[in-house]
């Protein structure tokens, strides 16, 4: 629920990428509302459940205060404004803005008065330490309908369903370093689901905030806004290598792992319970990022129905092993490294290259961009020199740098160069730049840095010498 700034890519691509979500949210838009089930399901063999609301009560009647708090106003006290945002409704406890139908179901609306102000609402958990056992597993669910409104009757509506890490809670301006996990969000009543975790500085930083590490998926069937469906973030410390598991409708469709940001990032973000968080929002930073804020002919008293929240958990060994298995080294750095062969990215877009020997390569690139290369393997003999093909088609004053780290995100760069307009996107030229001695095995990531937001530098190929 943080600000999500717009993305940068070039007009062609942003406009297909909404143009093609539209129609999907167009096409189903027919599709009847599935029915709200009475009562949460019982947790799966193997788990336990911690908390449960299924919002059985009177029509009209506020939620549970055993179980939720309410927050009301334009902020925390003594926290940044507009929740940190930029949205723009006052939250209330009315139950013109929370309540329940008398149906099993949890109702968030948006109120707009005679002049225009805005009103909605947002309840937490009182409780703040969800978090999994040691060696165990944590899942956090909810089936909810998001606001029935697409179109420019929707335009500002930003509903979500989501956790802040336990020690914002009285301090209000440690946000990202304690960690923010975005199991539902959506914007403009759009056909999709946004899940993100956010973490580490702001902004840019190991996690690249303020926009996170997301991922998005459409909801199948009924539309996201034409019926209910389950979101969930399941939090595994079973394993070797701990991981946010983010799934809609009981399919995971984006994974944060501990391994992709360094260690104390990752301690930071989940070393403590968690709270979980309802709300509609209305206009800000992620709504403008797709359009803009509410305006005269957005809708009010479209509701975000939940129809019950459960945070359930699996019990572990008691241990949690940390990940100790170094890079396996299947990468020769003194090859030509595909740019498209990444293992891990953020932001970047793969496209055909007119580029010598064909293929793809990595297009869209920006501030705050990265791709990560698995195991380079880089010898006994130090490298000291990188390359990499690029090709740019900025506007002029548009630049930025291609930069290399090891291992993690966060480690300072052992070298980069800049890159301007080369004459057009597919416009490729080899450029060189010196790097620190560097043997052994490693994680390579290859970084973007611009002090403008627009795309500055397509990618084919990278390499490294001595």
């Amino acid at each position: 629920m943080r600000p999500t700034p717009p993305r940068r890519g070039p007009a062609r691509r942003a406009m297909i990428a909404l143009v093609s979500t539209l129609g999907l949210a167009a096409a189903s838009a027919a599709l009847v509302a599935l029915p709200a089930s009475a009562s949460a399901p019982p947790p799966p063999a193997g788990w336990t459940t911690v908390f449960s609301d299924d919002f059985n009560g009177p029509a009209g009647s506020g939620v549970d205060t055993a179980n939720w708090q309410y927050t009301t106003g334009t902020s925390y006290p003594g926290g940044p404004a507009n929740f940190g945002t930029g949205e723009v409704e006052t939250m209330t406890s009315s139950t013109n803005n929370v309540a329940l139908d008398g149906a099993g179901n949890l109702r968030i609306t948006p109120q707009r008065d005679a002049a225009g102000n805005w009103t909605s609402g947002r309840v937490e958990t009182k409780r703040s330490d969800f978090q999994p056992p040691a060696g165990g597993k944590l899942r956090i669910e909810a089936r909810l309908q998001m606001p029935n409104v697409t179109g420019a009757a929707a335009k500002g509506y930003w509903p979500a369903f989501w956790a802040l890490g336990a020690p914002f809670r009285g301090n209000w301006w440690n946000w990202p370093g304690i960690g923010e996990l975005d199991i539902m969000e959506n914007v403009q009543g759009l056909n999709n689901n946004w899940s993100t975790m956010h973490c580490g500085t702001s902004p840019g930083g190991p996690c690249n905030e303020t926009t996170g590490i997301g991922g998005q998926k459409a909801c199948d069937g009924a539309t996201c806004q034409g019926g209910f469906h389950t979101y969930a973030v399941e939090w595994d410390r079973s394993g070797p290598t701990e991981q946010m598991r983010f799934s809609l409708d009981g399919v995971t469709f984006h994974t944060v792992s501990q391994n992709q940001v360094d260690a104390t990032t990752w301690t930071n973000a989940t070393n403590h319970g968690y709270f979980v968080i309802l709300n509609v929002a209305m206009g800000g930073g992620f709504p403008g990022a797709y359009g803009g804020g509410p305006d005269s002919g957005t809708q009010p008293g479209h509701p975000l129905v939940v129809d019950y929240v459960t945070v359930q958990q699996a019990a572990g060994s008691g241990t949690t092993t940390p990940p100790t298995t170094p890079p396996s080294g299947n990468r020769d750095a003194y090859g030509t490294i595909q740019a498209e062969s990444y293992d891990q990215q953020s932001g970047v877009v793969k496209e055909t290259t007119t580029d010598s020997g064909g293929g793809q390569d990595l297009g869209s690139l920006a501030n705050g961009d990265w791709a990560l290369y698995r195991g380079v393997n880089f010898g006994t003999t130090a490298a000291r020199q990188f390359s990499a093909r690029v090709a740019s088609g900025a506007a002029g004053g548009v630049s930025g740098l291609v930069e290399v780290r090891l291992d993690s995100r966060s480690s300072a760069p052992i070298g980069s160069f800049a890159v301007a307009n080369t004459g057009g996107w597919q416009s490729w030229r080899t450029v060189p730049a010196n790097i620190s001695g560097v043997t052994g095995t490693h994680d390579v990531y290859l970084t973007f840095t611009s002090g403008q937001g627009a795309d500055f530098v397509n990618v084919n190929w990278l390499g490294f010498g001595h």
